[in-house]
Formats: structure tokens, C-alpha cells, sequence
């Protein structure tokens, strides 16, 4: 498989940008078929550059995440990347999932804190790290990976000290040895723009920064998500939302028209790639891709 260090290299040398996917681990035998037997396909015919699969909060899907990472490699060729979290897990504990992952063939790993299972406060593990900052030179140590961090365009929801600090802090990331930036979703490009130009121009981030972008596929869980995360809804979205409710099929073709115009302004401001949050379903990433006519 290939590094994604390598990957954006290659994107930006060819003048296009780089398109990949994410998944959750699916919690029932059937979502998993489902996954690999309907999504996988579907998503596949979009040409995806690479895809990463989520490690549910704590831990607590550690073993079927590289499970899907490895399967998907073997059954369909396409570099994946493995979530990694801080929670719940020792320097030893984590230490002997990345070998694992290393003799799986598994060489792109994306560096978290992570959040508790229990929706609290983060508290660090006795032997652990308390910061993705650690987790990410923790892992360059060990070799042979390329490592991505996550960014916040808006800050993180727990950084009390503003977004301003929340990005040094990403800086930080960068210099443990971090090879690129997947950014949180966000929902105006001026937060991403901003955030942007502050990293690179301010603090002379010099890695790729690549926004990641959630097609909206129903109202409820639009507010649900962005609660967790702290992402705002601008009014003139949040509106379209009230006036469409509950139909949910006509949420989900607001989603592929406001998600292809964040993307097309995205790529006219020149971002490296694309990160499509896909909520294991296909249809909405598929539609939009097509619609920036980036499928082969």
C-alpha cells in the first residue's frame, strides 16, 4: 500500500486533488456485508485516492477497525488508514496495536486524542498520553508509517482558549511529525479559509490541509453532529433545514447541492484533496464527486 504522504505528493504533481472516503466500523454482521458487499463498490467506482476508518470513542472498536482496514486492502486494493486514539490505551497497549497493524500492511495511521465512551471529560490513561501532539511523535518513532492529525477550522468544542490557541496546538502536531491535516466537518468555507491561511501563513504549516466535508443527509442528525463537534450551521443552511423537516430524501439532495458548491469553492481556493465523512452510505459522495467531474 501506499503512504498518503506519497499519495498527496503524487495528486499535487498530476494538478488534482487528492479524494478519499471514511467509514465507521458497522456495529452488526449485516452492516459489515453491507459494507463490503453494497458501500465499498459503490464507492469505488468514484476512483477514491484512499479511505480511513474510524476507532469508536474509547477504544471500543479497536479490533474490527483493523480488521476492516486489512480486509479492505486485500479485497479491494485501496489504501486505508487506521484511526488511532489515545483513550483507554498505554504506550505498551498501543505499541503492540501498531505492530500489528505494521504486519497486516497497514502504513497510514491517523493520530487522535480521541473522545471517552462515557461523553465525559478526557482524563489520560496512567502510561499513556494525555495529547494527540504525543500520540503523533510517539508514532513517528516507530517507523515506517505516515501519519495524519485532525484540525479544527472552528477550534476544538473542549479548547477553552479559543480557536487561535486550538490551531497552535495543531502546529505542534505538524512538528511531532504529522505528514497532513484532515480538518473536522464544517459547513462555511470562510471558518476553513481562515484556518488556512493562519497555518500556513502564520505558523508556516507546510503540509497538506485537507477540509473534510459531511453530506447532510437528514435535519435530526445534521443537529446532533454538529452539537458534538461544535461546528456551526450558517443561517442561511440552518434555515433551508427548518423549511425542508423531516423529509429526509429532500434533506439528503440539499446535502449533494450545498456539499458540491463547498467543494467547488474548496478546490477553486486550492486544497489539496477532499475528505467526504460518507456515514457508510454511498449515494450523496458518489453524486458529488461525479458532480465535480472527478470520476475517470
Amino acid at each position: 500500500m501506499k503512504f498518503i504522504r506519497d499519495i498527496h505528493r503524487t495528486c499535487q504533481q498530476e494538478g488534482r486533488p487528492a479524494i478519499s472516503f471514511e467509514f465507521f466500523p458497522p456495529k452488526t454482521d449485516e452492516g459489515e456485508r453491507n459494507l463490503f458487499e453494497k458501500t465499498l463498490p459503490a464507492l469505488m467506482a468514484a476512483s477514491p485516492d484512499y479511505c480511513s476508518v474510524t476507532y469508536g470513542a474509547g477504544g471500543t472498536t479497536r479490533e474490527k477497525t483493523i480488521g476492516i482496514v486489512d480486509r479492505i486492502q486485500r479485497e479491494h486494493g485501496l489504501t486505508t488508514m487506521m484511526h488511532l486514539t489515545c483513550v483507554n490505551s498505554t504506550a505498551d497497549e498501543l505499541r503492540a496495536v501498531v505492530e500489528d497493524a505494521r504486519s497486516r500492511g497497514i502504513c497510514n495511521l491517523l493520530a487522535l486524542r480521541g473522545d471517552p465512551p462515557d461523553g465525559g471529560e478526557f482524563q489520560a490513561t496512567p502510561g499513556g498520553f494525555e495529547y494527540s501532539r504525543d500520540l503523533v511523535a510517539f508514532l513517528r518513532a516507530q517507523g515506517g508509517f505516515s501519519i495524519g492529525t485532525a484540525g479544527f477550522p472552528e477550534g476544538h468544542i473542549a479548547c477553552k482558549a479559543g480557536k487561535i490557541a486550538d490551531w497552535g496546538y495543531l502546529r505542534e502536531k505538524i512538528e511531532a511529525g504529522a505528514d497532513f491535516v484532515i480538518t473536522q466537518l464544517f459547513f462555511d468555507n470562510e471558518d476553513f479559509y481562515q484556518f488556512h491561511d493562519f497555518m500556513t501563513k502564520k505558523l508556516g504549516a507546510a503540509v497538506p490541509i485537507i477540509p473534510g466535508l459531511l453530506p447532510v443527509l437528514s435535519s435530526g442528525q445534521t443537529r446532533r453532529f454538529t452539537a458534538l463537534c461544535g461546528a456551526a450551521l450558517p443561517a442561511k443552511f440552518l434555515n433551508r433545514l427548518e423549511e425542508l423537516g423531516e423529509d429526509d430524501a429532500a434533506v439528503t439532495e440539499f446535502g449533494i447541492e450545498y456539499a458540491t458548491q463547498q467543494s467547488e469553492a474548496l478546490l477553486r481556493f486550492g486544497v489539496a484533496g477532499l475528505h467526504f465523512y460518507t456515514l457508510n452510505k454511498p449515494y450523496s459522495t458518489v453524486r458529488i464527486v461525479k458532480n465535480l467531474g472527478l470520476v475517470p
